[in-house]
């Protein structure tokens, strides 16, 4: 099970509680949820993980952490869910979520789109609200949507675990 190799990256709530930098952040901040992995941590981290992921904005991972807080999502792993944007993979999510923006707000695409900073910059001033709407939008769906398949999945592996234990279990009993 995954849960298991993620395990050893997870810090020690002894070792949290000596730093004086996440001090600032509040008791709240040692919460177990925030720390451990759980069905319901676990799934909330993939909703907060993916939907900062999707936003074109510096510091995604400060703003999925500070938002795992209220949610009680695990940290680790919001923060971690963030990099699915990567300098590699955000100009296609970030045009995708420009064209998704274009759709819901009914406006023109820019038809001689060139995937330069220059080009970015230069024409900001029209792109930016689509953009930011489908990046919203985006971000909603997909962690609405890993929030349930997770959500699912997990429940189903537990039931599996259960049926095996008791097969197991009247087995023994033979």
């Amino acid at each position: 099970m995954p849960k298991n190799c993620l395990k050893k990256f997870i810090p020690n709530p002894e070792k949290l509680k000596q730093s004086k930098a996440l001090n600032l952040l509040g008791s709240q901040i040692y919460e177990a949820n925030l720390w451990h992995l759980n069905r319901k941590s676990v799934a909330r981290a993939f909703f907060n993980g993916l939907f900062w992921a999707f936003i074109p904005m510096p510091f995604q991972m400060l703003a999925s952490a500070l938002l795992a807080i209220p949610l009680r999502a695990n940290i680790p792993l919001s923060i971690a869910l963030v990099w699915i944007t990567n300098p590699l993979t955000m100009p296609f999510v970030f045009y995708f979520n420009y064209k998704v923006g274009s759709l819901i707000l009914d406006t023109h695409h820019e038809k001689n789109f060139h995937l330069s900073v220059e080009w970015i910059w230069d024409k900001m001033e029209h792109i930016w609200v689509p953009l930011y709407v489908g990046s919203i939008t985006s971000g909603l769906v997909a962690g609405a949507i890993s929030y349930a398949v997770i959500s699912i999945l997990w429940r189903l592996h537990v039931i599996k675990r259960w049926k095996e234990r008791k097969l197991r279990n009247s087995i023994d009993k033979k």
